[in-house]
């Protein structure tokens, strides 16, 4: 993945860290909302059924006592169990005891004069029978279960089945419905008809309507069914609440994220990453400058120097960009793109005249080790280029321990390559370099080439690279007097805007091209000597 697309991802990330965590704080309180509510609502529900079944369970066990009395029906001893077991047993509110379908006497009255029971509402598979009326023997109308077994009944008030206090911040209501009969048994308040029917259609266990939350929880033994609900308008308040104490860990959680992926941002976007995502993608290119022979102008090679365009159209100075390289520890990666990128560019060019050379430029790092050495030793040797095409520049102030750098460079020697000097004089030790490190070419520092008229140094670094038998070539040279002057004095090559300027690599071999036959042409035109 390149820098860019990582300082992308990282950007996404960035908003994603801030969004999410609010998002989640959200979610989270919605979602706790919702899980207290539905697990107040469930509780209560399953405490109702509890309460259900405590009370069915009640009369059975009644109804199962009372088939084992052998007493005389109706008699004062039968009247007197019947009360005992209906003062024994709370939820019994009364006992009968029938001829078949018509009630006889109860622990309430010795002979009854109540109507007929119609057929059972609901009958289990064991034989109990359940009965929802409103007719009593005390002349009111008043909503009342009964459960019979064999020639027994007992009474139960509805409201008993349903007396189940809600341990709930919200409102909760309740119905006990039979399902044989279709009958609500039971209700704290008005049950809707079409959420009863609706809860027959689909058989749903958990559904909302109208602002309200059911729960439905069948009882198929006893063929009842309870429904409990709740209001949701609650819920939105303990949402807001909820949210009140989420939002605060989300905001912090966010603010945090935020921060700490700013600053791997910022490490991406430091200068460091971006010269390495620059030297991924290719942007950094290559130009070349013309080095001519000084007496005949001929082309004999160029230097390479790269160039580092920016998006708004600038370009950043090697000045920059190369300190900034050492200084991160990228300059061995910018060392070997300019390396691969000269031998994609020139490495044809260069079989096709054999005579011209390509200079490079290493820095300090670069001499520490034969990495580079072995790199340029394979290229030269896959695109059959001569070694000596190749010619290794470098600064005096590269040159940090010339006990390191000296071994290494005679090694470039050995293998071929031409090493020069480039910026000679401007460092503090040049001549001491010069005794101890084996080169062949020395590059005149064009402030010297520039005050050539005004000081003599120029010609003292010219001595100097004679007597070392050191070829020579002056930068910057921009005038034909500063030419004309180089070359009196016996430099043998120079390269400037007198000549060209740093071309791009298709430019610059049609330049060089255009020179060599325009030399040619100039050589046959000459006079021959007499």
């Amino acid at each position: 993945m390149t820098n860019r697309r990582l300082r992308s991802l990282v950007t996404a990330i960035l908003i994603l860290a801030v969004l999410l965590p609010i998002a989640l704080s959200i979610w989270f309180a919605r979602s706790h909302a919702n899980e207290q509510f539905n697990d107040e609502l469930e509780t209560y529900t399953a405490s109702a059924r509890a309460r259900v079944e405590m009370v069915i369970e009640q009369a059975r066990e009644a109804l199962l006592v009372l088939n084992t009395l052998q007493t005389t029906p109706c008699s004062p001893e039968h009247l007197l169990a019947l009360r005992r077991l209906a003062y024994t047993h709370r939820y019994v509110q009364e006992v009968i005891w029938m001829d078949g379908l018509s009630p006889r006497c109860s622990s309430l009255e010795s002979s009854s004069r109540q109507q007929p029971f119609p057929p059972p509402d609901a009958v289990t598979d064991k034989g109990f029978r359940a009965w929802y009326t409103s007719r009593t023997d005390l002349d009111m109308s008043y909503e009342m279960v009964a459960i019979g077994l064999d020639r027994y009944a007992v009474i139960i008030d509805p409201l008993t089945f349903i007396d189940v206090v809600p341990f709930s911040s919200n409102p909760i209501n309740l119905a006990l419905i039979g399902t044989a009969s279709n009958h609500i048994i039971a209700s704290t308040s008005t049950l809707s008809p079409d959420i009863w029917q609706t809860v027959r259609e689909e058989h749903s266990i958990s559904l909302t309507r109208h602002g309200n939350r059911y729960e439905i929880l069948p009882l198929l033994n006893a063929k009842l069914m309870i429904v409990a609900w709740a209001s949701l308008a609650p819920l939105e308040k303990a949402w807001r609440d909820q949210l009140l104490l989420w939002m605060p860990f989300g905001i912090v959680i966010s603010l945090l994220a935020a921060a700490f992926i700013l600053r791997l941002l910022g490490r991406l976007q430091s200068p460091r990453y971006r010269l390495i995502d620059a030297l991924h993608n290719r942007d950094l290119t290559i130009n070349y400058q013309p080095v001519v022979e000084l007496k005949s102008g001929r082309v004999i090679g160029a230097e390479a120097l790269v160039r580092w365009p920016q998006p708004d159209g600038t370009w950043l100075s090697p000045d920059v960009f190369i300190p900034m390289a050492e200084q991160t520890g990228t300059i061995n990666q910018l060392s070997a793109y300019v390396i691969e990128r000269v031998f994609e560019e020139m490495s044809d060019w260069l079989r096709q005249h054999p005579d011209k050379h390509i200079a490079i430029n290493l820095a300090a790092q670069d001499l520490s080790s034969t990495v580079l050495l072995e790199r340029l030793t394979r290229l030269c040797a896959g695109a059959s280029v001569a070694t000596r095409q190749i010619v290794i520049e470098m600064t005096e102030r590269s040159v940090v321990d010339p006990d390191i750098t000296g071994p290494i460079l005679t090694r470039y020697r050995q293998a071929g390559f031409r090493v020069s000097i480039d910026d000679f004089g401007t460092g503090y030790s040049s001549l001491s370099y010069l005794q101890e490190l084996e080169v062949d070419i020395l590059k005149i520092d064009k402030s010297f080439v520039m005050a050539l008229e005004r000081k003599q140094v120029t010609s003292h670094i010219i001595e100097i690279a004679r007597t070392l038998k050191l070829e020579m070539v002056a930068e910057g040279v921009e005038s034909p007097q500063q030419e004309a002057w180089l070359c009196r004095h016996g430099v043998q090559y120079g390269q400037g805007w007198h000549y060209s300027k740093a071309l791009s690599a298709q430019a610059f071999m049609r330049w060089a091209e255009e020179n060599l036959a325009s030399r040619e042409d100039e050589t046959l035109l000459a006079p021959p000597h007499a």
